[in-house]
């Protein structure tokens, strides 16, 4: 029978990060330097809907810029991760490996 185990000094698992589509969504931000919602829906496989739902809750929780401008006479709009939205990334990416390491241990 194991010991029970110490209570963790680290903080909790982000689950605002860990849901999936925003996990995807943050993590192809992550390696861009803007998208807009055409390349967003080739690259997740997430509906517009979905897509346009989860971009607003990341817009909300700061994660996520939006900036509206034109292309020639079209509008395009264009998403990018902010320094909160990739600090949110990184801690999820911490949590997950000490996690993972717990495992070997």
């Amino acid at each position: 029978m194991k010991p029970p185990r110490e209570p963790s000094s680290e903080p909790e698992l982000d689950r605002f990060v860990h849901e999936p589509a925003r996990l995807n969504l943050l993590t192809n931000f992550f390696v861009v330097e803007g998208a807009d919602a055409t390349w967003l829906m080739q690259q997740t496989g997430l509906t517009w809907g979905n897509l346009a739902s989860h971009l607003a809750k990341l817009e909300d929780a700061g994660y996520v810029e939006v900036r509206k401008s034109f292309r020639g006479r079209k509008p395009n709009t264009a998403y990018s991760i902010t320094e909160t939205g990739r600090a949110a990334l990184l801690g999820y990416r911490e949590h997950m490996l000490h996690a993972f390491a717990a495992l070997d241990a």
